[in-house]
């Protein structure tokens, strides 16, 4: 249980940030912060939440780290998807963009 409330935490967190990078379509670095937790509920909510040290232990029990190169999008029928692999072309632009 604990380890599918971190997935939906990293997911959230970068469903939150995909979606401010995706409005500006410029490939811009997300602004994560180590102090707060990203949630993806149950119900298609993203929730952030202020995060303590006094249960880290807890916290990293059943943790993933997210593959280097892995995208994260939201589809038309409102489900967060993540892609691992390749999303960058050779020459640094975004491989699923609008002028594909």
């Amino acid at each position: 249980m604990f380890a599918s409330r971190l997935t939906l935490l990293i997911t959230a967190a970068t469903f939150a940030a995909l979606t401010a990078a995706a409005r500006a379509d410029t490939g811009e670095p997300w602004m994560l912060s180590t102090d707060i937790g990203y949630g993806y509920t149950r119900d298609g909510k993203t929730m952030t939440y202020r995060m303590g040290t006094n249960n880290a232990k807890e916290l990293f029990k059943g943790a993933k780290k997210v593959p280097r190169e892995t995208l994260f999008f939201l589809g038309a029928n409102g489900q967060l998807y993540m892609r691992p692999g390749p999303f960058l072309e050779g020459d640094g632009h975004f491989k699923f963009g609008a002028d594909q």
